[in-house]
């Protein structure tokens, strides 16, 4: 994985994420961005390819924890610093509305992707390739010709986190399919980056950089799901626990404003 000794050159990327982090969570639950006036050809998004081989698929949760720890390490890598060959598409889509589409491969197509600007995780037998933020008409037809549907895998059996590493935490009281799912947790270890990177903390969002951006991703009950979620007091929620909501808009799968992922820094 390609990142700079101290990433704090490339989190600048993520600068406009943290200063709308606040005021995005703020926003009355039914929500959602107006696209009204919007070009389809013109949407910049985040590709990511979920490795789903017919003979031997991943575990949803590996799956998912490789998801999470490509987005954020395309957006970490050393070419998104100032600069940087990779900083003025990055910029520009964390600019705008931060989207992400997850599609699936095997085989060749899988290999064909390998090419394509970007980062491949592995977790366990489960490999996840984030890509560099493109136009949806200038997307290649080496993944405009994955499919986005079947990307439903077993759970697997996670086991226990391993100690000292993010908690993705999933909401229990929704439905999301595993590419749904997995743009979320993208978009969390997003956050927790920029919030590292904006409250000061870059020595540990370097040594989380060092690390290959390892994470746990896990469904709490609904008990413990209602106790962390930061409420109206999203900065306190940061600053004091070290928690982080995503928030979805609401254009697939599920209602605008819905909280999708709590991500949970370790300390």
């Amino acid at each position: 994985m390609r990142i700079i000794g101290n990433v704090t050159d490339a989190a600048s990327v993520l600068e406009p994420l943290t200063a709308r982090y606040a005021s995005w969570l703020e926003l009355p639950d039914e929500s959602t961005a107006d696209t009204s006036d919007e070009d389809p050809d013109n949407v910049i998004l985040m590709p990511m390819v979920l490795r789903i081989e017919r003979n031997d698929p991943p575990a949803r949760t590996d799956m998912l924890q490789a998801a999470g720890s490509a987005a954020v390490a395309v957006c970490l890598d050393e070419r998104c610093g100032p600069g940087g060959e990779w900083r003025e598409a990055v910029g520009a889509w964390v600019a705008d509305r931060i989207r992400k589409v997850a599609r699936r491969a095997r085989g060749s197509h899988w290999n064909a992707v390998q090419s394509l600007p970007g980062h491949t995780v592995t977790v366990g037998n489960a490999q996840v390739r984030a890509f560099l933020p493109m136009r949806l008409s200038e997307m290649p037809k080496e993944l405009t010709r994955l499919q986005i549907s079947g990307s439903e895998v077993e759970p697997g059996e996670p086991g226990s986190p391993v100690p000292g590493v993010p908690r993705l935490w999933l909401n229990p009281d929704i439905e999301m399919s595993a590419g749904k799912s997995a743009a979320q947790v993208g978009h969390a270890t997003m956050i927790l980056a920029a919030l590292l990177h904006g409250s000061g903390q870059d020595a540990a969002l370097d040594a989380w950089a060092k690390e290959g951006f390892p994470c746990a991703v896990r469904t709490p009950d609904a008990a413990s799901w209602r106790a962390m979620q930061p409420g109206d007091a999203p900065e306190p929620a940061w600053r004091e626990h070290g928690v982080a909501a995503v928030r979805d808009a609401g254009f697939t799968e599920i209602d605008p404003g819905t909280v999708t992922v709590l991500a949970q820094w370790p300390g």
